[in-house]
């Protein structure tokens, strides 16, 4: 007999480790994050941060289907508290998807709204 469990979430009885506890020692941002971060804060157009919980919405257009959708997530959304003046603590929830697109259409679209 299979059990099929829908929109049942599995629970996992453990507290999550942050990615600030993954390596010893101190972290050194890259040349090229460094690039990255000045270039999307340029980008990044103004907008009100509301306060509160607040909902993240991500779509990355990836021109590479090996391309990790987690691993954008914590610098994107490090430079989006840097431009915006606000604490990710109060980010509670976030949706990404992952869309294959060609090579130099690559792109990120983002919406953060109260929850």
């Amino acid at each position: 007999m299979i059990l099929r469990l829908k929109n049942k979430m599995t629970t996992i009885s453990i507290k999550a480790i942050s990615v600030n506890n993954c390596w010893r020692g101190r972290r050194f941002k890259t040349q090229e994050y460094k690039d990255y971060e000045q270039e999307l804060l340029l980008l990044l157009p103004k907008i009100d941060v509301p306060e509160g919980e607040l909902l993240l919405e991500v779509e990355v257009g990836f021109s590479s289907v090996r391309s990790d959708l987690d691993n954008i997530a914590k610098p994107f959304i490090d430079i989006l508290q840097k431009k915006y003046h606000f604490n990710d603590r109060w980010i509670t929830e976030i949706r990404m998807v992952k869309i294959k697109v060609k090579k130099k259409e690559e792109y990120i679209k983002f919406k953060l709204t109260s929850r």
